[in-house]
């Protein structure tokens, strides 16, 4: 099967497995609403201001939403730090780009950021600093010559994510009792609706993400063999790192921005799908989409319900799954030689 058939193939199957599972959610969550109510809401026979409707309309369907963009941005930014790397165990929050993400966001909400499209805009452009900065850092810190080892990548990750960590904590020890609370729900990771425009400046920075990552992955194939190898194929190994690194950090500053600091969808999703599809980024990226989609929703849809009518964040279930699932990967098949 040529890969474009592979790559319409599997679409269609996560795409279903997507729509299935969206829909899934509506019908679930800590409120009692039968799923006959569901259905009107939807189709607007509910009353405006009725339970019903302002549940499924205005909290369930726009987070659901919110979910599969973010499991998308994350896992195709883990599919793109991993394949510029050459670094099988690269994630955003592995790397400590989410904490700087998560920095630069701390400061817009000092300032007063909020929810209007100009405010999502420029609390997204912190976002993007930050993650940039971060990124930078750990590369300049891990690059030894033309290699990026494990150990090196991984150490440099954790103590630039240390560093971000810790000039959070010293912002929000200025912070006032009000705004606090917030922040460190926002901190935990969390995927509440957000309002249509700033939505929308959401799914416009994924995008814009998702499609400096998507044209270049031909590149990125190229770049497995080596620095040397993929210029004397014509790739220009200096613009490639540029536009990988300001698409994965988009994707991953999008996220953070609207849904807060969300760790190891960017590790498990791409795995995942390479056990299925092989190491073709062609086929990886947008698979990864879509499954990154899947795999946050259905973990949203367990911190809603697992301590319903309490509520779980999902932060803290992608931790769960992702932390044994980074020492399994590390101790069986990218052991580095310490």
């Amino acid at each position: 099967m040529s890969p474009a058939k592979r790559l319409v193939l599997v679409l269609a199957v996560l795409t279903a497995a997507l729509i299935v599972i969206a829909a899934s959610a509506l019908f679930v969550g800590s409120a009692a609403i039968s799923p006959r109510a569901v259905l009107n809401a939807l189709a607007g026979r509910a009353a405006p201001e009725s339970v019903e409707r302002v549940v499924t309309l205005s909290i369930r369907l726009p987070r659901i939403v919110v979910a599969a963009l973010a499991g998308g941005a994350l896992a195709v930014a883990g599919v793109a730090f991993q394949a510029l790397t050459r670094n099988p165990l690269a994630e955003p929050s592995v790397l400590g780009v989410t904490s700087g993400a998560a920095f630069g966001v701390v400061i817009g909400q000092s300032v007063g950021l909020g929810w209007t499209f100009l405010e999502a805009a420029g609390l997204t452009a912190f976002a993007f600093a930050g993650a940039l900065l971060a990124a930078g850092l750990v590369y300049l810190i891990a690059a030894i010559g033309r290699e990026l080892s494990i150990q090196t990548l991984l150490l440099a990750g954790v103590i630039v994510g240390i560093f971000f960590s810790a000039a959070i904590t010293v912002i929000i020890s200025f912070l006032d009792l009000n705004r606090l609370g917030g922040v460190i729900h926002w901190l935990l990771g969390n995927l509440a609706p957000i309002p249509p425009r700033a939505l929308g400046v959401f799914a416009l920075c994924a995008g814009a993400g998702f499609w400096l990552v998507a044209r270049h992955a031909r590149e990125l194939n190229l770049m497995a063999l080596g620095e040397e190898t993929a210029l004397l194929l014509g790739v220009g190994a200096a613009r490639l790192k540029l536009a990988i690194f300001v698409g994965a950090a988009l994707l991953t500053a999008s996220v953070v921005a609207f849904a807060g600091p969300i760790g190891f969808v960017g590790l498990i999703v791409p795995h995942a799908l390479r056990m299925l599809l092989g190491s073709d980024n062609r086929l990886l990226v947008p698979a990864s989409l879509v499954g990154g989609g899947i795999f946050l929703l259905l973990a949203d849809t367990l911190a809603r319900n697992v301590v319903a009518p309490a509520e779980l964040s999902v932060g803290v279930i992608t931790a769960l799954c992702g932390a044994p699932f980074f020492v399994y990967l590390l101790r069986t098949r990218y052991r580095p030689n310490l």
